[in-house]
């Protein structure tokens, strides 16, 4: 009698993976994929599954959108590369227009593409620390801005960046205002305050303001965990960089595009930066993102000193003048509010449901999440249980992923396209999950 194991395709993709490529490539989700479309993937094995990661905040516009795909085709067609340094072409300043014209930086602004959002952060640092004649730039705790070298020095989690110093120089850290991990007696607004005075006190004890180029920060924590920034904050911060000379850089890769109900998170929050980065959603898929901001310091780059050779690849600049469009026309920020207001519903009845296990519920618009905590103690976080519930998730049909400093924090990013019977069979499912191990 034969012994021999039939693996499904899913399993056999996996076993290649182990003796191709490196293992300390990780795996946020045991899932698979053949193709896909609007919110579903259909995996190796011709199962339907929801996808709540949206290939972790890249498919605002949905797997596949027909628009993206048609002007993809018809670029590879004509031109797949020639160095924007070297020819010009106008599928670049076609995508720079249509990022300026939803993304104004005040009266001039001016963008450099890239070819990745940790790319764009490279750039916006050397930028600011040109426009300033200034070395030091400061981070929060819980940041993460990508994996090279600067990127991962700012990026807080330790986890991403073990065993790869030395860091990039003159990179000091703040405590980010969280106020939904708080529990004292100050409301919002003088909690904000209490911050905003720590960073002046900052500057007394740790690094000068008058030596500071930037600093940086995610309007909406990604991998953090979804920590939102205080508005009053963000105010009072602007204040504080326009005061003392400091350039204000908004790391925009995960909240732009319709994922907090606008397309930038900063437009909701009465500030404008002074640099700005993003990547993600704004291709569809493709790998492109950019730096942005007020023509006066964008330009006091020096020339020659930022590009590269594949920035602004003409695919790509297709992709994100058609992402763009495509999303102008579904009108992506109301689906970002509308998705937001039903993921948010549901996960403050987990909450109400599951007090002992489940000890916040955050974001903005349809960036959204909850934190899993042993006795519902935000102190006590429960990784445990959030690599449980989203592997139960996935073998009942959801793509769901966790984030957080302690991998407890369950995120929604599914992409925003999703039909009102998809998002809640998804959240059925998610629910299910969460009662399976919470009884």
């Amino acid at each position: 009698m034969s012994t021999e194991v039939v693996m499904n395709k899913t399993a056999s993709l996996y076993e290649r993976r182990k003796q191709l490529v490196p293992n300390a490539l990780g795996i946020f989700n045991p899932s698979s994929i053949s193709h896909a479309s609007g919110a579903i993937v259909y995996d190796a094995d011709g199962r339907a599954l929801i996808d709540f990661a949206g290939g972790i905040g890249v498919l605002n516009a949905g797997h596949c959108p027909e628009p993206v795909v048609r002007a993809i085709q018809q670029q590879a067609e004509k031109f797949i590369h020639a160095c924007f340094n070297v020819s010009i072409y106008e599928q670049y300043l076609d995508a720079a227009q249509h990022m300026i014209d939803i993304l104004p930086h005040g009266d001039a602004t001016k963008i450099m593409f890239t070819n990745s959002g940790a790319e764009a952060i490279e750039n916006a640092i050397k930028i600011a620390r040109q426009a300033t004649g200034r070395s030091a730039v400061i981070a929060y705790t819980q940041a993460f801005h990508g994996r090279t070298l600067m990127a991962a020095t700012l990026t807080s989690k330790v986890g991403y960046k073990t065993g790869f110093g030395p860091y990039a120089p003159e990179i000091y850290r703040i405590d980010f205002p969280a106020f939904a991990a708080y529990e004292g007696p100050l409301d919002e607004d003088s909690f904000s305050d209490l911050h905003i005075e720590n960073l002046r006190s900052f500057f007394n004890t740790h690094i000068p303001a008058k030596q500071v180029a930037a600093i940086i920060l995610e309007p909406v924590q990604g991998e953090g965990g979804f920590h939102v920034v205080p508005k009053h904050y963000l105010q009072q911060l602007r204040n504080l960089c326009n005061e003392h000379g400091i350039v204000l850089i908004l790391d925009e890769v995960q909240t732009g595009f319709g994922r907090t109900g606008s397309w930038g998170a900063y437009q909701q929050l009465g500030v404008i930066p002074d640099i700005s980065t993003w990547a993600k959603s704004m291709g569809s898929g493709m790998p492109v993102g950019a730096v942005m901001g007020k023509a006066h310091i964008m330009d006091a780059a020096i020339a020659g000193t930022i590009g590269g050779t594949y920035l602004g690849n003409p695919l790509c600049m297709v992709a994100v003048s058609a992402t763009i469009n495509y999303m102008k026309e579904i009108d992506i920020n109301a689906k970002g509010m509308h998705v937001g207001s039903i993921i948010r519903k549901r996960f403050m009845q987990l909450r109400d449901n599951y007090p002992q296990h489940i000890s916040s519920v955050r974001g903005m618009g349809a960036m959204m999440a909850f934190e899993l905590s042993y006795d519902g103690d935000i102190r006590k976080p429960n990784g445990d249980l959030c690599k449980k519930i989203t592997q139960r998730c996935y073998e009942n049909g959801v793509i769901a992923i966790s984030s957080g400093i302690h991998g407890n924090v369950i995120r929604n990013l599914a992409p925003l396209v999703i039909t009102d019977e998809q998002l809640e069979r998804g959240l059925d499912i998610l629910e299910e999950a969460v009662a399976y191990y919470c009884k």
